[in-house]
């Protein structure tokens, strides 16, 4: 039993750490690159409802509630990366993170959602052994979760190296960041079959 607790968890952590499936660090780098470690509670709670997003949309794929065409889902995903880069350059240093639930929320509960489609056909495999479907997905989003939170605290440590250290202003820290992830996802949309 807890072996397949760790398993689960594991396989979580892995999915979001995969080096050959790093759109899901992308989304985090430029979900968390306006950021500062004083602002960790509001980064926690953005990355917890991007995971809730993720877990839903596998839950509704894992019991057959929805199907959805991988190449839609697997070219929304850069897509979800590039309107958050975008939203960075656009508002850098105008405060725009600092507002009430509002845009970023609801886009990250959005692209969780997204991302967790991409994943589903996977997932769906793994349940195929399991006789707990929940059980598994619980532990899987508790592995998700933890990787998250490791990424996220990267990224606050190296903004503050940058703008401690390196004087980086917040702004030029942001801007620089969310343009490479825009360099990186352009390729990946337009790589993408969707558009073939």
């Amino acid at each position: 039993m807890l072996e397949n607790f760790w398993f689960n968890v594991e396989y979580g952590i892995n999915h979001v750490i995969d080096i050959n499936g790093y759109d899901h660090v992308l989304f985090l780098i430029v979900l968390t690159v306006a950021y500062l470690f004083k602002d960790w509670k509001r980064v926690l709670i953005l990355v917890s409802v991007f995971t809730l997003g993720h877990t839903l949309s596998l839950i509704l794929a894992a019991y057959g509630v929805v199907s959805v065409n991988g190449q839609l889902v697997e070219f929304l995903i850069p897509i979800s990366i590039l309107i958050v880069a975008l939203y960075n350059v656009f508002t850098a240093g105008k405060g725009a993170q600092k507002e009430k639930i509002g845009v970023l929320f609801f886009s990250t509960l959005f692209f969780g959602l997204i991302h967790g489609l991409g994943f589903a056909r996977e997932f769906q495999m793994m349940m195929g052994q399991s006789d707990n479907k929940l059980a598994t997905l619980i532990q899987f989003a508790l592995g998700i979760e933890i990787a998250q939170v490791m990424i996220v605290f990267v990224v606050l440590f190296l903004g503050y190296i940058m703008q401690t250290i390196f004087r980086f202003s917040k702004r030029d820290w942001i801007m620089v960041i969310s343009a490479i992830v825009v360099g990186l996802v352009i390729p990946m949309i337009m790589e993408s079959d969707y558009l073939a």
